[in-house]
């Protein structure tokens, strides 16, 4: 399972965008995407870090590392290598 947070703003286009695309995107790979926006109320840590760079889509493979995968846009070829390295490592027993 597949760990997404997208740091968003509520009145951002490229915010939504970017969720719509990974929705379609990711089809059947089982993940769950959680929606931070970075201007309420006990999110200013996000908001000090990703406030110029919104949306920032996170990820984490379940027990793996958290990494920055895009920004801005949605970098489909960043994600297809994400999910198909995180695909080999659990194939092989890594994980």
């Amino acid at each position: 399972m597949f760990q997404f947070t997208l740091y968003s703003r509520s009145y951002c286009h490229l915010c939504q965008d970017m969720l719509d695309q990974l929705h379609v995107a990711l089809g059947d790979v089982v993940h769950t995407i959680e929606v931070v926006d970075i201007d309420c109320v006990g999110n200013e840590e996000f908001l000090e870090v990703y406030d110029e760079l919104v949306p920032v889509l996170m990820v984490s493979p379940e027990g793996g590392p958290r990494q920055k995968l895009c920004h801005y846009f949605l970098d489909l070829p960043a994600l297809h290598l994400f999910l198909n390295e995180s695909k080999e490592v659990f194939q092989h027993g890594t994980k």
